[in-house]
């Protein structure tokens, strides 16, 4: 039995000098494989023992933690027997940076090789700042059907709710798309000039790389599969009256018992109260094949979307049947005096509120096209925060009284975000001028990095909390992609969201506090680049999780 406060401690290798660790020998280090590794030793059958630590204070004496009160139910008074410790340590003290696993009266607790951990990062950058594109057996398709975009409506008609669900759709398919993905967008905005420079307004450019063609032989396939259908009652002429035996609607051919086709399939999921769809055809028909259907919807056109989701599934065949899954977003409530504003009303009144924050913060500078362009920009990361922080399958309620504050933190603060990304630029812009004048040499070899001078807490913290599981939040937006019991799909861009305000928040916090670039001395020189290593890692965790929203960091503020 290991008493409490007893330490077991790893043999540390030599992590000083930067060069005396080849970083390309150390392992990669992921959160969800050290947790995995961590509960295969001493996990329970009943859920989780270990904790990964977050909050600043208890990262000052821990990493990760083995609750006494869960351990409890494993163990004897909670202690962890000496050699299932040893054995964690032999096994994958090394592969998880383990420096040291102790017992303490809070319970079993993990530090980390911290240098060592910041040398493997920071010299390895894209193994953390970039997506992993997903191991797919070939080459996946999507087809996004953006539902609002169905039909003619011009901008005028845009509702907010219609644009909650158009800015999830292009969050959607970006993310899509840096997995490995080939996404084809439906419909084709090419012939709505009027929506097309709306939605440029927010970086969303919807082009359809599906080909829609004039196939008659495929409609004709389709109308002989309803024909024939046991699901289909159909329009026909009575050869003694000359007159239909079916009453439908003008134009209309057919009539699909929708109810019918689920109850017989045992489909679950679906609106119980799906009955019939009527049926008519037209020439055009989009093209696809082997690809998954997500159909992006708003929840008042969800029941009609569903209809649709019914037919398409009587109209294929075995062979060729597409998965189909259904993204809905609630709805948005607005309250105030403008609550009956139309999305390009709406984009205006957050475009002045923007504008006269800019006024009062940095005088009579923000004028000229490069601050319209600022302006813009902000105005449209302002909105995409403010819609898509919520989790999309829950209603929004949207304050339009509530002004927009550029250095203000906030759950929903996208202006708060392009502040402190515009902070980033500023550091580096300056670093450059420096360099450019002499005053400090240029940015060394990654090798000749001393990690060690990294000690400030704030720097453990960056690191740990949002560059290490960056690729694991991202990953996390399209979990449910993987799973094929429910037609709904979730997508988790609030999770996204409240990451990067985070990040936002511990990042002004140290920058506020700390000095990163010094004195143009030499003895203080490692430092600063370290800091600036660490920086370069920020700002491309900013860039990438910008990226899938279709925002573009600013270079100044």
């Amino acid at each position: 039995m290991m008493g409490s406060g007893v330490a077991i401690k790893m043999a540390q290798p030599c992590t000083g000098g930067g060069a005396a660790v080849a970083a390309a020998a150390a392992p990669e280090f992921s959160l969800a494989s050290c947790a995995a590794a961590l509960e295969a030793v001493l996990g329970g059958r009943d859920g989780r023992v270990w904790f990964k630590e977050s909050s600043g204070r208890n990262l000052r004496s821990r990493d990760w933690i083995a609750p006494r009160g869960a351990l409890s139910k494993l163990y004897p008074q909670g202690q962890v027997p000496g050699d299932l410790i040893e054995r964690l340590l032999s096994e994958y003290g090394h592969r998880l940076y383990i420096r040291s696993c102790i017992q303490t009266g809070a319970g079993l607790v993990i530090h980390l090789d911290h240098p060592a951990l910041f040398q493997q990062v920071l010299s390895n950058l894209p193994l953390y700042t970039r997506p992993l594109k997903s191991v797919l057996p070939k080459r996946k398709c999507v087809i996004l059907n953006c539902a609002p975009l169905q039909g003619s409506r011009g901008p005028e008609s845009m509702t907010i709710n219609h644009l909650r669900t158009i800015l999830l759709a292009d969050h959607l398919a970006e993310v899509l798309r840096q997995q490995g993905y080939v996404v084809r967008a439906v419909p084709n905005l090419q012939q709505n000039a009027g929506v097309c420079k709306f939605l440029r307004s927010f970086g969303v450019n919807w082009t359809s790389s599906l080909e829609t063609v004039s196939d008659d032989r495929k409609v004709s396939d389709f109308k002989k599969i309803l024909s024939e259908s046991v699901y289909t009652e159909c329009g026909q002429m009575d050869t003694l009256s000359n007159q239909t035996c079916l009453t439908l609607p003008k134009g209309v051919g057919y009539k699909v018992n929708l109810r019918l086709f689920l109850k017989e399939k045992e489909l679950e999921g679906y609106d119980t109260n799906l009955n019939v769809a009527l049926v008519c055809f037209e020439s055009q028909v989009d093209a696809a094949d082997q690809c998954t259907a997500i159909h992006v919807v708003g929840c008042e056109e969800e029941f009609q979307q569903q209809k649709i989701d019914v037919l398409w599934r009587i109209l294929s065949s075995e062979t060729d049947r597409v998965t189909q899954r259904h993204l809905v977003c609630g709805s948005v409530r607005t309250k105030g005096e403008h609550s009956h504003l139309s999305a390009v009303q709406y984009f205006q009144f957050r475009k002045s509120q923007m504008l006269e924050a800019s006024v009062m913060k940095y005088g009579n500078i923000v004028q000229g096209d490069s601050w319209a362009e600022i302006i813009n920009n902000m105005t449209s990361a302002v909105i995409k925060f403010e819609l898509l922080a919520t989790s999309h399958r829950n209603p929004l309620n949207l304050d339009l009284a509530q002004g927009v504050n550029i250095s203000t933190k906030g759950t929903r603060s996208g202006a708060f975000v392009m502040y402190n990304c515009a902070r980033l630029a500023t550091l580096f812009d300056h670093f450059n001028n420096s360099v450019e004048k002499g005053l400090y040499p240029r940015f060394p070899e990654i090798s000749q990095l001393n990690f060690p001078v990294l000690r400030e807490e704030g720097e453990w913290l960056l690191l740990y909390n949002y560059i290490i599981p960056f690729r694991e939040v991202f990953v996390q937006i399209t979990h449910s992609m993987s799973s094929t019991k429910d037609i709904h799909l979730n997508v988790n861009s609030e999770t996204l969201c409240k990451f990067l305000v985070n990040l936002s928040m511990d990042f002004s916090s140290y920058y506020n506090r700390v000095h990163i670039l010094g004195e143009p001395l030499e003895h203080l020189f490692n430092q600063m680049f370290t800091r600036l290593q660490l920086m370069k890692g920020l700002r491309e965790v900013f860039h990438t999780a910008l990226g899938t929203f279709h925002i573009l960091p600013p270079s100044q503020l």
